[in-house]
């Protein structure tokens, strides 16, 4: 391949990583912002915070595909990492560790929210049986012993 074509390919394999960390940073904030509702329990920004979040992925989806079809048409010269795709490992892997944060927090507020049901219900959250059809049915804490 000659220099002025490989330049090119450079170029524009530059561009799409430096949209990427773009986006990256994006992702970072709303999974900041996501947090921040949680803490708050403000509903509206939560969802708005998944609605932009998804929008991000989708946007850092598309990017990934470009980069990887740039990459498959420009020769390998060097053998060195590129600095620029550690960069945008490193904040994937900080986008990840942030979201499992909020997951955890989804993931105990929903424990929260069954064992109040249970106690609201009389039933016991921790014990169930599937029934013929499949179905669990949970025990209840107390029965009427009698019908007045």
């Amino acid at each position: 391949m000659n220099s002025p074509l490989r330049q090119e390919f450079g170029e524009a394999l530059a561009a799409v990583q430096g949209e990427m960390h773009q986006a990256l940073d994006q992702l970072v904030q709303v999974l900041e912002a996501e947090h921040g509702a949680l803490d708050a329990g403000d509903t509206e920004a939560l969802g708005q915070a998944g609605t932009h979040k998804q929008a991000l992925m989708q946007q850092l989806e598309q990017l990934d595909a470009e980069r990887r079809q740039l990459a498959r048409e420009q020769p390998q010269t060097e053998a060195a990492p590129d600095p620029a795709w550690t960069a945008i490992v490193q904040s994937l892997q900080h986008c990840h560790r942030l979201n499992q944060r909020n997951g955890g927090i989804v993931n105990q507020r929903l424990q929260l929210v069954r064992q109040a049901l249970a106690v609201l219900t009389g039933a016991d959250s921790s014990s169930g049986l599937y029934g013929r059809s499949g179905e669990l049915h949970a025990s209840k804490r107390s029965r009427p012993l009698a019908a007045a």
